[in-house]
């Protein structure tokens, strides 16, 4: 007779969460394996063609050939001789650049490669935040569009954005400054017009595992509209998660216009809230980011400067501009060119991996 395990709803959905992120791990790997391997051979080829001195205005017949022979082997691969020149200017562009720039975009899907090249020459401090932020998010072609349409790389954080230094013990606050950001991108959810509160917040919730990734590592996701009840009264935190590096609990509170001061008050009060019925012994202080859609700097200050809890104010992207990523859609249709289906292939589906025949 089999032996019935009864376990509570909770402990199962502990169990389902953790199965899921051990799956999506392990396909992440596999995708980065197979990205490192494609890189690898891109390299390689480049390489070849650098040391053979194959030259544009006098090697276009050898190229053209090679990618003749190279078809009748890997009918699958992208061997065109536009994508044999591009792997070329892979090596050049690379090859005397710092190992953490190579290892970075050694492990980027090919067409995300080609369009950092593109867009971004020889600044490699620029192509090392795209490629890093590519790894860690799992961005696809168009979220990378995206963010370099929104220029996210140039958004830098302002002291004035949040009072962490005042609240939080120097360590922890020099901590809290690298985790939180002024500003997020939240392209993915595919706005395209003006939505209330409650729905943006309806959407970050079916999609909180790329908002989890927006945040960055060492998040987990508690819950929405989490109720704190105190003195007979009940309020309700937007989004709730913790952090493991921080050792804390996160109150997000959501704001689809500009920022308020008494947004500050507010979120004051829910943390005091949280310290006071959620936060456990060995934890630190709960931390508070306000996120809206714009904000000016000497209002947070000012807002933040005589609030006694940490808390950060960031503002965020929704909707994308449509017209400048159609131009960008555009531009990268333009220069790959019939290759462009096999190379989406290559850096979206990389569900096969192709094997020598």
């Amino acid at each position: 007779m089999t032996d019935i395990i009864h376990i509570q709803e909770s402990e199962y959905d502990a169990i389902l969460r953790q199965a899921v992120a051990v799956i999506d791990r392990t396909r992440a790997m596999v995708a980065t394996t197979v990205c490192s391997a494609i890189g690898a051979a891109h390299w390689e080829i480049g390489k070849l063609l650098h040391d053979k001195k194959v030259e544009s205005k006098h090697g276009s017949g050898v190229v053209n050939r090679l990618s003749f022979d190279l078809k009748q082997h890997y009918p699958q691969m992208g061997v065109s001789p536009r994508n044999l020149w591009d792997m070329k200017k892979f090596y050049e562009r690379f090859c005397d650049s710092e190992p953490k720039l190579r290892q970075a975009v050694a492990v980027l899907p090919w067409g995300h490669t080609l369009t950092l090249m593109r867009k971004f020459g020889k600044d490699d401090n620029t192509i090392l935040y795209y490629a890093q932020e590519i790894t860690s998010k799992g961005w696809n072609r168009e979220l990378l569009s995206s963010a370099i349409t929104l220029k996210i790389h140039m958004r830098k954080n302002d002291p004035s954005d949040n009072n962490f230094e005042q609240t939080l013990p120097a360590t922890q606050a020099m901590f809290a400054n690298e985790v939180f950001r002024s500003g997020y991108n939240l392209g993915f959810l595919g706005v395209k017009d003006p939505i209330l509160e409650i729905e943006l917040e309806a959407r970050l919730v079916e999609k909180v595992k790329q908002f989890l990734l927006e945040l960055g590592k060492g998040f987990t996701y508690i819950g929405n509209q989490y109720v704190l009840e105190y003195n007979g009264k009940r309020s309700k935190v937007d989004m709730l998660f913790f952090h493991r590096g921080l050792h804390c609990l996160v109150a997000i509170d959501l704001k689809i216009g500009e920022f308020k001061p008494e947004y500050a008050g507010k979120m004051n009060f829910y943390l005091s809230l949280l310290d006071r019925l959620e936060r456990r012994e060995d934890e630190n202080r709960s931390v508070g980011i306000i996120l809206c859609a714009e904000k000016d700097h000497v209002e947070v200050e000012l807002a933040l400067e005589d609030m006694g809890k940490p808390i950060g104010v960031a503002d965020y992207q929704l909707i994308v501009p449509q017209e400048e990523l159609k131009k960008v859609v555009a531009e990268e249709v333009e220069a790959f060119g019939k290759e462009l289906p096999r190379r989406t292939e290559i850096e979206e589906g990389l569900s096969q991996e192709h094997q020598p025949q």
